[in-house]
């Protein structure tokens, strides 16, 4: 039987600019950093994961290659042995730009087919079926962590949504199918709700919102319900609804699951000390940092998380959230010390999130004094974030107008004055 090409892995891939030597390369830094010894890898090792003649690697690399992408393997198209490979599609027998064109078009395909009058018996939907949505889930969640707020991954995540509903009507399945196809639908609506948060449009947000909830509470997933609310705290935390922030957190934090698994825990207080910073409540915000970080140090990295939860949340995260409450609260230096350490953790693939984190650190800075260390810093935020990222884009903005009321007519001023011409001119 023919190898089937692992397109999931050459997407990602090409979304993150790793060429095979390149990332043969990283994950053997990997190994070393995990095992003390260096990897064996090289460019054919990776050809021969992407051609699929190698569809598990061996324990090691895979944990190496989960170090450097911050997706589980299954997530990036591999499938553990014992299980039975997915069927080839017809477009892995294409050349390269068509399979391209088709994974494109693959959703408003199946949405249509799902749509179309029955001319057979209703087929069985199963498991495979759920997976190879999850599995295009894991792209949409890998731009995400690159570009941010765009609409195009908002628009990519509810038109996934939709085909999960469709789904739903296309034949016969368990309840366990049934149920699973829930969850990802919301999962995916989730995702275009915090892809309309990032880019600030938060009457869509809203609308992704309820629907989300709707599908999460047909699915019976509480990991999912975990999301969406603490999506919704941050949403409101955005726009300067502390009260509100707080009650859609605490919905997220007495799930159960946050007393099963120290991490979600974690996840649900670091956001609340965020929420905390907002509202001005100092002893709050230390409080919840403090437990916050107890937490994860309690979690076990061994245990079965969902995809989106790995693909984020860590230290840097945590180091992230810490750096916005106490920003708010005028706690310059507090705020400097979480920005260095989360710039110092953050995972290559996350660069939004290190622009974001770079803003803020220039802010800290400024406001302690520091013209000059900060509009160097916030000068290497990349032309890309600084034009096309909403809130990127705002809080430069912001430190634009701080350093002209702090420093008129410094040359600091006309530096990043002229930087900022650059900006429009690349836009």
């Amino acid at each position: 039987m023919d190898a089937i090409r692992n397109t999931v892995l050459e997407a990602w891939m090409t979304e993150h600019g790793y060429s095979s030597n390149s990332l043969a390369d990283a994950v053997n830094r990997a190994v070393e950093q995990l095992t003390g010894h260096g990897g064996g890898l090289d460019g054919s090792s990776v050809r021969a994961w992407k051609a699929g003649r190698v569809t598990w690697p061996k324990s090691a690399a895979r944990k190496a290659l989960e170090v450097v992408t911050g997706l589980p393997a299954v997530a990036l198209g591999f499938v553990p042995r014992g299980r039975p490979s997915p069927t080839p599609a017809p477009s892995q027998q294409e050349e390269p730009d068509m399979k391209r064109r088709t994974l494109v078009g693959g959703i408003a395909a199946a949405a249509a087919a799902a749509a179309a009058p029955e001319t057979a018996s209703p087929r069985r939907i199963g498991m495979s079926d759920v997976n190879r949505l999850n599995k295009r889930f894991a792209e949409i969640i890998a731009s995400d962590h690159r570009h941010g707020g765009q609409p195009g991954i908002e628009e990519r995540a509810a038109a996934l949504a939709d085909e999960a509903l469709n789904l739903q009507n296309a034949g016969s399945a368990t309840q366990r199918v049934r149920s699973s196809l829930y969850a990802s639908g919301a999962a995916f609506r989730s995702s275009a709700m915090w892809a309309a948060i990032d880019g600030r449009r938060y009457d869509v947000a809203k609308a992704h919102m309820r629907e989300a909830q709707a599908l999460a509470e047909m699915s019976g997933d509480q990991a999912i319900k975990f999301r969406i609310w603490s999506h919704a705290g941050t949403m409101y935390r955005h726009m300067g609804r502390p009260a509100d922030a707080c009650a859609a957190n605490d919905v997220a934090r007495n799930l159960h699951l946050t007393r099963r698994d120290p991490l979600f825990a974690s996840l649900g207080l670091a956001r609340q000390g965020a929420i905390h910073g907002t509202a001005q409540n100092r002893t709050d915000t230390r409080r919840a940092f403090e437990q916050a970080q107890d937490a994860m140090l309690r979690a076990d990295p061994a245990d079965h998380r969902p995809v989106w939860l790995l693909a984020f949340y860590d230290q840097a995260e945590l180091d992230s959230l810490a750096l916005s409450a106490y920003l708010a609260l005028g706690d310059y230096p507090t705020a400097e010390y979480h920005a260095h350490r989360c710039l110092a953790s953050l995972r290559p693939h996350m660069v939004r999130s290190r622009a974001i984190t770079t803003t803020r650190l220039a802010h800290a800075l400024l406001a302690q004094g520091a013209a000059e260390a900060a509009t160097a810093t916030a000068m290497k935020v990349p032309t890309e974030a600084a034009t096309r990222h909403a809130r990127v884009s705002r809080m430069l903005q912001e430190f634009g107008a701080a350093l002209r009321a702090t420093a008129p007519r410094s040359t600091t001023v006309q530096t990043w004055t002229e930087h900022t011409t650059t900006w429009r001119t690349a836009a």
